[in-house]
């Protein structure tokens, strides 16, 4: 089983995209796009919150800081 990690290599606010399209092979920019289109749907609280969240929990993928 692959561990979710975010990304340090490919991270522009917390890393979780980044991450995300590392495990998945997607690109991490359409799942910006994705989540910032969930954060305007949302209303922005409920989604914020589950990104805040996964921010502080996950922890950085260290083995990429080569």
């Amino acid at each position: 089983m692959t561990k979710f990690y975010r990304s340090t290599k490919d991270k522009k606010l917390g890393g979780i995209c980044g991450g995300l399209g590392e495990i998945y092979n997607i690109d991490s920019n359409l799942l910006r796009i994705i989540f910032t289109t969930l954060f305007v749907v949302t209303g922005f609280f409920p989604f914020a919150i589950i990104y805040a969240v996964a921010w502080i929990i996950l922890p950085e993928d260290v083995s990429l800081n080569e």
